[in-house]
């Protein structure tokens, strides 16, 4: 993945824990998901919302539509990874995100997430809604 130019990435840390591991030692694919979900949630948060969030008497949450993740090196139990997120598309109900994995400056992994902002109501099948403008507005903050 090629270095988006724009604003700055959101960026976090995390710490490769022993169970995230295979019995190599190396972190298994499986949890680079988990970690790109958790760096989601926290840079969202950042913005003031959450990944189920009421906004104007309705109930919206963020399910995944599409996920991926490259893998370039290991990532070793006990590792520090630096993770950032950039936003690289905001659609009409729909955010994608790219992320970054590094390790003392050695790319490890790249990912991407695309979510849906979706109505969230018992008993009614869930649903695409338009992202609302503040939102988009807070997304901008990390638009690649």
């Amino acid at each position: 993945m090629s270095e988006p130019t724009g604003n700055a990435p959101f960026k976090t840390q995390r710490l490769v824990e022993f169970h995230d591991t295979d019995m190599a030692g190396i972190m298994h694919f499986a949890s680079f998901f988990h970690y790109m979900e958790s760096a989601e949630h926290e840079m969202i948060r950042s913005l003031g919302f959450s990944v189920h969030t009421e906004h104007e008497g309705q109930k919206l949450s963020f399910p995944r539509v599409s996920v991926s993740c490259d893998f370039h090196s290991p990532a070793r139990s006990e590792d520090i990874l630096d993770i950032a997120i950039r936003v690289t598309k905001i659609g009409t109900s729909s955010v994608s995100y790219d992320f970054r994995f590094t390790c003392e400056g050695r790319e490890v992994a790249t990912g991407a997430i695309t979510a849906v902002c979706c109505s969230v109501t018992p008993g009614e099948p869930i649903a695409a809604v338009p992202l609302p403008s503040d939102i988009v507005e807070k997304l901008k903050t990390y638009a690649a």
